[in-house]
């Protein structure tokens, strides 16, 4: 206590760090300092210096599956740093990191169902996966790119042998196809020349359109350069736009939609081909759409799951053109939706993967990103690297994550069906008791969220200021935490839904806990404006 004393920040001290974000937590009710952590509980610091327990709905934003300084993953984190694990021996053997990427292919290729191995390129955190994944999409693409130029420049150099030694002719219909206008001239070869130097120019038009990624409504894949951009929220990605390679956000199940999209950035390769001594065009598919990027259940667009039906929308539209699904499981994954990979219950099989957050056991930061081997481009490993990444501490400490999880039949996956089950009855019980104040509820397994109905025209001043400025979820969340001792969040896109992520410690009194608060809240909401949303310092 007395070292962690030694770290706070003194009262006459500037404040520095993120000082707009502070000023931004004060005005919710959440500028409150946590001290130390177990299980389901945080304690924050009193007036008076005395810890206070919260219970953590918020669970890391879905890092705490197993809660916070799990007892047999802190002892085991005691003994790596006792042994003196090396974190710093890059580009070394690290056998440490095989062996994670050996134990992750196990359990992924039971759910898929699926032999195929996955190889794995380890990062950070989830953002730097789904950079990483970004950038080995748009490696892959570029050279299928240059697959499909040669192919084609190949195809040209046939139809010049053909038309030169008096086996084809180039007819009227060809010449037209490729856009000429001009008289074709009456020369064969003079006019296979013509041909071929159009459609070169207009294939390297095509080729160098900048690559396009494809992503849901809602969707929140980062902030990063690359991973902002696929980000729905404007907020988050608009002053960043002309940093980094553009994306179109496809409506959330709505049947046709992922290949109205498609359809409107295909592009294509004219390519030649001899057929009965007629010179003809042939069109090839040039990969400019370069992936598309997925959450199985969105968290932050307001914790919204995709349908089975739209899933296999975008497997077989995605696969009809070559182009790569990007399953971005790093707030779903690691069993909290009751399976390890959320998108194996809605029957979607990833090119990519990535996972990070409860990877780490809430102690590490790591993260992954899978790519299935018959996608996988081995040099991406000499032009991509991470100085904290597969480093053997956070590798062994991911390895005791997967055996915790897996144990027992993978008991931690039926405990969170099981508490989540328990969790959605409750918020569905509050649904259907305030539904002039709750929209809706969402969400599987211990990934849940509920949704208020808009408060912008609400008789209290205090309610109507919050919900106009995109604050209400805050304003409960500071409610929540100050009157009920519950830490929770709205999600980053959709502020008028909370979130709720605890780990598969959750107690049906932590449950009921809950439940009170959320009625609180409701009845204030409703209309008991004589006894407004509290937020008073914390208590002694």
């Amino acid at each position: 206590m007395d070292a962690m004393n030694s770290v706070a920040t003194e009262p006459d001290e500037p404040q520095l760090a993120e000082p707009h974000l502070r000023a931004v937590l004060a005005s919710a009710g959440l500028d409150v300092e946590y001290v130390r952590a177990e299980g389901n509980t945080l304690h924050m610091r009193g007036e008076d210096g005395r810890e206070i327990p919260v219970v953590d709905f918020a669970g890391g934003y879905g890092s705490l599956l197993l809660g916070h300084n799990h007892p047999v993953i802190t002892a085991y984190a005691k003994q790596l740093l006792d042994a003196a694990t090396p974190v710093h021996a890059q580009f070394s053997l690290h056998p440490e990191a095989n062996r994670l990427a050996v134990a992750l292919n196990r359990i992924v290729r039971r759910e898929l169902g699926d032999d195929e191995p996955y190889l794995a390129i380890f990062a950070n955190s989830g953002a730097e996966a789904n950079e990483a994944a970004v950038k080995h999409a748009e490696l892959d693409r570029v050279l299928r790119l240059e697959a499909q130029l040669e192919k084609v420049g190949k195809s040209f150099e046939a139809a010049g042998y053909a038309v030169r030694g008096g086996k084809a002719t180039v007819p009227d219909t060809t010449w037209e196809g490729a856009g000429l206008t001009a008289p074709r001239p009456q020369d064969p070869t003079e006019a296979l020349g013509v041909l071929v130097d159009a459609l070169t120019r207009r294939n390297a038009e095509q080729a160098a359109r900048p690559p396009v990624f494809l992503a849901p409504e809602g969707s929140f894949h980062g902030k990063l350069v690359g991973s902002v951009q696929l980000t729905h929220n404007e907020a988050y990605r608009a002053p960043f736009k002309s940093l980094a390679a553009q994306a179109r956000f496809v409506p959330v199940n709505r049947p046709g939609a992922v290949q109205r999209v498609i359809d409107e950035e295909r592009a294509s390769l004219l390519g030649l081909t001899v057929t009965g001594g007629r010179v003809e065009i042939r069109r090839h598919e040039a990969p400019v759409i370069c992936a598309f990027i997925l959450e199985p259940i969105q968290g932050e667009g307001g914790i919204q799951e995709l349908t089975r039906e739209f899933a296999e929308e975008i497997q077989s539209a995605c696969a009809a053109i070559d182009c790569p699904v990007v399953v971005d499981e790093i707030q779903s994954g690691m069993g909290r939706t009751g399976t390890f990979l959320a998108s194996s219950d809605i029957g979607l099989r990833g090119d990519y993967y990535t996972l990070a957050k409860s990877l780490g056991g809430g102690l590490v930061k790591t993260s992954v990103l899978l790519v299935r081997e018959s996608r996988y481009r081995g040099q991406f490993e000499l032009i991509h690297s991470s100085t904290f990444a597969k480093d053997g501490f956070s590798s062994l400490v991911a390895l005791k994550v997967l055996d915790l999880v897996e144990a027992d039949g993978g008991a931690v996956y039926r405990e969170a069906g099981e508490r989540g089950a328990r969790l959605k009855d409750m918020l569905h019980a509050v649904h259907k008791d305030y539904p002039e104040v709750v929209k809706d509820v969402r969400g599987k397994g211990l990934m849940l969220g509920i949704e208020f109905h808009d408060q912008s025209d609400a008789p209290a001043p205090p309610v109507q200021e919050a919900a106009r400025a995109g604050l209400f979820g805050y304003l409960l969340a500071g409610h929540l935490l100050r009157g009920h001792r519950i830490r929770t969040f709205p999600t980053a896109s959709a502020a008028n839904t909370l979130r709720f992520e605890p780990s598969v410690l959750l107690t049906d009194a932590e449950i009921q806990q809950l439940d009170t608060g959320l009625r609180d809240i409701c009845d204030i909401v409703r209309g008991n404006y004589g006894r407004p949303l509290s937020l008073p310092a914390p208590p002694a």
